[in-house]
This record gives C-alpha cells, sequence and structure tokens, in this order.
C-alpha cells in the first residue's frame, strides 16, 4: 500500500501518523509560497523607508541627474528607458510615494510621448506585480473567510469591476498602492485588473509626463535663482527648489475627476434600466 492510501485509510493509525509527518512539510511549504512574496515586499519597504530612500526621490534630484548624465542618456537612450521602466516597476510594486515625480521625470527625460509611454508600462506592471502577491496572500483567505460586509462589497464589485476600477484609477484622490490591494481583496480578475489600470492611468500619465516635458523655462528660472542665492550667501545656504505640485492644477484635477465620473456612467445606466424595468 503506497503512503497515499495509508493516509486515505483511518484504520492505518501508523499510516495516519506517517502521513501527518508528511504533510507538515507541504504545509509550510504552501504558506511560504502564499505569504514569503508579501512578507518580501513588506521587509523591503520597511528598509526603503527606515533608511530613508525615498526621500531622495525629489525632481531636484532628477533634474541633477539629467545634467550630470545628459550625455549618457543621448547616447543610450534605449537604455535608459529600459532603466527608468525598471525603476518605475520598483517603486509601483513596492507601493513607494512619488509616482507623480517618477511620471514628470520621464517627460523631462524622454520627452511627453515616449515618457508617458514607458510611465504607463512601469506603472501597470509594477501594479500587477503587487495585486498578484496581494491576491496570492489575502484575497483567497477572504474568500472562505470573508466577513458578510465584504463579501456584500465583493459582489457588487464583481458587477462592475471595470467600471469601479477606471474611477478609482482616474480620480487621484486615492492612494495608489489602495487601488492596487483592494481589488485583490474584492475578488477582480487579472484581466479586468490589467486593462482598467492600464486605460485607467492613461490620462494622468500623459498630462503629467507632457507637464514634466515643459519644464525646462521652470528649471532654468530655479537654476538662475538658485545661483543667485549662492553668489550672496554661498552655496551652504541655498538649494535648487523646484515644485512638482504647482503640476497638479485645479484644472486638470478637475478633468480627471470628470473623468472618472464618466466611467461610472454604464453602472448608473444599467441601475436606471433595471428600476424603470420593475416599474413597468
Amino acid at each position: 500500500m503506497t503512503n497515499e492510501e495509508q493516509c486515505r485509510n483511518p484504520q492505518r493509525r501508523k499510516g495516519r501518523g506517517a502521513c501527518h509527518q508528511a504533510v507538515r512539510p507541504l504545509g509550510t511549504w504552501i504558506a511560504c509560497k502564499r505569504f514569503g512574496p508579501v512578507t518580501l515586499i513588506a521587509l523591503v519597504m520597511l528598509l526603503v523607508f527606515g533608511m530613508g530612500w525615498h526621500r531622495e526621490l525629489t525632481l531636484e534630484n532628477i533634474v541633477a541627474l539629467r545634467d550630470r548624465f545628459h550625455t549618457v542618456l543621448n547616447e543610450h537612450p534605449v537604455r535608459s528607458v529600459l532603466l527608468y521602466f525598471a525603476v518605475y516597476v520598483c517603486a509601483a510594486a513596492l507601493s513607494l510615494p512619488g509616482g507623480l515625480i517618477l511620471t514628470v521625470a520621464g517627460g523631462l527625460l524622454f520627452g511627453w510621448l515616449l515618457g508617458a509611454i514607458a510611465a504607463v508600462a512601469g506603472a501597470t506592471v509594477g501594479a500587477t506585480i503587487i495585486f498578484l502577491i496581494a491576491r496570492s496572500a489575502l484575497g483567497e483567505g477572504l474568500t472562505t473567510r470573508a466577513a458578510p460586509w465584504i463579501a456584500k462589497l465583493r459582489a457588487g464589485f464583481a458587477d462592475h469591476a471595470l467600471s469601479y476600477l477606471l474611477f478609482l484609477r482616474l480620480v487621484p484622490a486615492f492612494p495608489f498602492w489602495f487601488v492596487n490591494i483592494a481589488p485583490a481583496i474584492l475578488g477582480v480578475s487579472l484581466r479586468t485588473y490589467v486593462i482598467g489600470t492600464f486605460f485607467g492611468i492613461i490620462p494622468a500619465s500623459f498630462a503629467f509626463a507632457a507637464a514634466g516635458a515643459g519644464l525646462d523655462s521652470v528649471i532654468m528660472a530655479a537654476k538662475s535663482e538658485y545661483m543667485s542665492c549662492v553668489a550672496r550667501h554661498g552655496a551652504q545656504a541655498c538649494r535648487l527648489k523646484i515644485h512638482a505640485s504647482s503640476l497638479v492644477t485645479k484644472d486638470l484635477m478637475l478633468a480627471l475627476l470628470l473623468l472618472g465620473c464618466a466611467a461610472l456612467i454604464p453602472i448608473g445606466l444599467k441601475k436606471w434600466r433595471r428600476s424603470h424595468a420593475a416599474a413597468e
């Protein structure tokens, strides 16, 4: 009789004991496979935030890097774009703040079109990685042990997953990490998630990349102010300041909000048709 048959036979006590011993390593492997990636992501995030490396992601540092490696960017454009893509994937997968800075930097370094395409691709891949990790670690467990309100939310989200996801992506009021993890908990399919993420981040990505491509005049003014400060007070007392927050205008936020509301129109129409049909 094989070990598997012994494990299935309740009358063979020795077989059952051996079965439990054999199952323990298997259970450990399954637990590592399920929670290992999310634990690794959490440890890397703690390292990055603990060391303060996320604070280095500033527009001033991006400008300094462009000035320093201007020749490399011109001579190796493909490698430069691939490196930028890899950095964006890591930042998105680790849910680090600074997506706006990276997108603006893409437009500044490579032009609005190529910068926006690389930003959209990097953000989509990075977001998909964290989605898959979160779904493996959290989604499967919540499916069987979900609280009633979570189960109800999952059911409602499943009916209009793409529209809801587009709304969350288009409206920049929601943190990027939240929109990455919430669909995994709410049972969104991988295909719907990738489509909603890709198309949902396109408007803001192209807008901020275009803003980055037009930053040269702002950068020149900031450098001129910096050099004047150095001449008066010395280099130790001065700092190059470029405020990326000025790119987030009220008009842009309003446009993205309207796009997000437009994504919810199909849901409203469907509910209106149901209520109209029920009234008849």
